[in-house]
């Protein structure tokens, strides 16, 4: 593609000389697992989300994992969170026992409903998986509020809204845990898999740290069955790399969301929606309009890169479907048919921009 959805080879030229030192730098003191860089980083995001503790894993699949089990989610449990969402949201909902209930999203933010998480709590119901879904933070105040007049548990799934926040207080920090994915395509990305669980409970995160670490405290002493769940010594270099760049790399993604905006505005389009309880980080830049089908294909063809993020709902999944075969989404159902992602990403040039709208309104 002439345009692709994100370009790391731009971001990698930009930091190349500093990131390359580091990495070498990790290669000569050869200290790979759990090394003084994933130490390091630990401690620095924690400083940048204003949690106590900070710990890396080895994907963000993983960190939802290791958060629930640590949270004491299992066999029995339910968990409310949205079905429109990667599906590593409900795997880990079910790599604990527990069982994963969809309610429909918002239609104009596409985060989960909070009305409908207050319709679906019962006495089974032990935790809320919130997704800020594109870079978008839910209302974290609010649906606190809900959860703790309900004694539920919240683990944030973080995994596309690394330093979002409301009114300055960053996701991941208004739950009992955080869970990030460091994916490459992320806003801030490592060069492979990488995840992080933030908490502020010192229980949760010793539990944490055990269970990444085979169960064990102690070199070969294993108190409970445990994961191999270590985030890589040279991916924290990465990230430490591209962690003092995070607030620009973000500035950027919402420089790009307003030139979409401006550039979108005389036609039918719905670009992405902001609505006043946080920051957006535009991870994501996801648009809606009834001809998607006819604007992607004028896209590809022009040589843009587009895709759909998410072309079936979790409820619809076949992994899913057979408990939730009389679930009817309406808000979620619609836009799945309708929706669409542009490129986004720091270095996307106005330029560029004009060229993609330019093609939509061919399209049109």
């Amino acid at each position: 593609m002439n345009i692709p959805m994100v370009d790391l080879k731009q971001q990698y030229a930009q930091i190349k000389d500093e990131l390359n030192s580091s990495l070498l730098a990790a290669l000569e003191a050869t200290q790979f697992i759990l090394g003084p860089n994933v130490q390091a980083f630990e401690k620095e995001t924690a400083g940048y989300l204003g949690v106590k503790h900070a710990i890396g894993v080895a994907s963000g699949t993983d960190a939802l994992h290791l958060a629930l089990a640590a949270a004491g989610i299992g066999k029995n449990d339910e968990v409310i969170t949205t079905p429109f969402t990667f599906i590593a949201t409900a795997e880990a909902i079910a790599y604990v026992g527990a069982t994963p209930v969809f309610v429909d999203i918002n239609k104009d933010t596409f985060n989960i409903d909070l009305e409908q998480v207050k319709a679906a709590i019962n006495d089974k119901t032990r935790a809320v998986v919130p997704v800020h879904l594109f870079g978008q933070p839910v209302d974290m105040p609010a649906l606190k509020a809900l959860c703790v007049t309900n004694n539920l548990k919240i683990i944030e799934d973080c995994a596309q809204s690394f330093g979002a926040h409301i009114d300055g207080q960053q996701t991941g920090s208004f739950g009992d845990a955080g869970a990030f994915s460091f994916f490459p395509s992320k806003n801030l990305g490592c060069y492979g898999d990488g995840g992080l669980i933030s908490t502020n409970s010192d229980k949760m995160a010793e539990d944490i740290k055990v269970l990444r670490n085979h169960g064990s405290t102690k070199q070969y002493h294993h108190s409970v069955i445990g994961y191999n769940s270590r985030l890589d010594e040279l991916q924290a270099v990465i990230l430490r790399t591209k962690l003092k760049h995070i607030d620009d790399y973000n500035t950027n993604r919402r420089r790009v969301d307003q030139t979409y905006k401006a550039m979108l505005a005389d036609t039918d389009v719905q670009t992405p929606v902001e609505d006043g309880a946080g920051y957006h980080v535009y991870h994501q830049y996801t648009c809606l309009h009834p001809q998607r089908d006819r604007i992607m294909q004028t896209l590809r063809d022009a040589g843009i890169a587009c895709a759909i993020y998410y072309p079936i709902p979790l409820h619809k999944q076949e992994v899913f479907a057979k408990d939730c075969e009389n679930m009817v989404l309406p808000v979620t159902e619609n836009v799945v048919k309708n929706c669409f992602s542009l490129p986004v990403y720091p270095e996307l040039t106005e330029d560029n921009i004009r060229l993609i709208t330019d093609t939509i309104k061919t399209a049109l």
